[in-house]
């Protein structure tokens, strides 16, 4: 599996699916209801977009000039969306996306700029329990192939028929063809937000359900993890991991706990996770820290619990579903989030990244959300 150093990374098959290649607007939404598109495109109009220099070489200024201190700067929002997740492989930014029932793989070679270069890779089969709500996509690279975990339903609203499901790459290309492989078993119970690392030579899987399936879709969800035999099969039963019991997880409409990801440093290993509502300005990130090196990832007890790890700000709403990514030149960890547009409910969302650093413990620092047009250096090497 290919990583980058802060960022770690679902049988019947169908047949293969072949990209079609343009550049849609990326939304990433989680409901069918009209959004409220107007407010996002004048959040974008609102960022001084032209803050975005270019690099100025020192060998093509004149003696009188000198390249200017705010070159090579980007604002955030970066573009639409949710559930951002990034990875870098070969030179290059892969950002996996849902649009409608598609999944959408963008490739760029500047972290600041994600959605240049897009290919539908995947569109819902018509019937089955996949066919709509297709949501948080991720892409990881594991023995030689692509894999995209995402999940989906067969019906909804209300959303309680999610499942997780796996597609596996043809070729090495993520952008390429992929092979429907089918949902995968968490128990024949509502499952989210699947993603996938090793720990102790094994393979795993850490999702976000319920502890019962359910006629309604708001029922408090928890995080499980499983052992897998490979890349698309479940080969344990689910264990959980993390409920929102604490005061800082506890929700005005729902407790939950979602969007798991890894990250390592050292020889440390977190989940970071999402928690409270995700339609309030309220959603945040907590952490998972495994107790040890050697501990077991299938015991409870070996994960230490500590939040909130990252929350919005009066001018930066609902922050959460994080990925990490690395510079061009490996030298700096970076987060890429999603926030919403304002303050009310809802899930009109944009992207957003910033550096973060390491606490002396080893913990990650992610510090406050860098408010909306304020301008951030990129990343390490991506201004040559």
């Amino acid at each position: 599996m290919s990583t980058p150093t802060s960022n770690k990374t679902r049988g019947g098959e169908t047949s293969p699916v072949t990209g079609s290649r343009e550049t849609p607007p990326v939304t990433g939404v989680r409901t069918p209801r009209a959004r409220a598109r107007r407010q996002i495109s004048t959040l974008l109009r609102l960022v001084p977009t032209l803050l975005v220099a270019g690099c100025v070489s020192p060998s093509r200024a004149t003696a009188s000039q000198a390249p200017p201190a705010a070159a090579c700067s980007f604002v955030n929002p970066v573009a639409t969306g949710a559930d951002p997740w990034v990875v870098r492989s070969g030179g290059w930014y892969y950002l996996v996306q849902s649009r409608d029932r598609a999944i959408w793989v963008y490739r760029s070679d500047r972290l600041t700029e994600p959605t240049s270069h897009g290919v539908a890779v995947w569109t819902a089969p018509d019937s089955g329990w996949n066919r709509t709500n297709v949501w948080a996509p991720e892409l990881h690279h594991i023995d030689g192939r692509w894999y995209i975990y995402y999940a989906a339903g067969e019906a909804g609203p209300p959303f309680i028929h999610q499942r997780s499901g796996v597609l596996q790459s043809i070729s090495d290309d993520p952008q390429g063809e992929y092979r429907d492989k089918g949902m995968l078993d968490t128990g024949g119970i509502w499952a989210i937000d699947l993603t996938v690392t090793r720990l102790r030579g094994g393979l795993y899987a850490v999702w976000s359900g319920w502890e019962a399936n359910a006629p309604t879709d708001r029922t408090p969800q928890q995080l499980y993890i499983a052992r897998m035999s490979n890349p698309w099969t479940i080969q344990s039963n689910r264990v959980r991991i993390s409920s929102p019991t604490e005061v800082w997880e506890h929700g005005t409409e729902l407790d939950l706990n979602e969007g798991p990801e890894f990250l390592s440093h050292g020889d440390q290993t977190f989940i970071i996770y999402s928690t409270r509502e995700s339609w309030l300005k309220e959603y945040r990130l907590g952490q998972l820290r495994l107790r040890s090196p050697g501990a077991d990832p299938m015991d409870s007890s070996s994960w230490l619990k500590t939040g909130p790890v990252f929350t919005g700000t009066a001018t930066v709403y609902g922050v959460g579903h994080a990925s990490f990514t690395t510079s061009p030149d490996s030298q700096e960890d970076w987060i890429v989030y999603h926030s919403k547009v304002d303050s009310r409910p809802g899930w009109d969302r944009v992207i957003r990244m910033q550096r973060f650093a390491w606490h002396p413990d080893g913990s990650p620092d992610f510090g406050t959300p860098v408010p909306t047009g304020q301008p951030i250096s990129v990343p390490s090497g991506q201004c040559r």
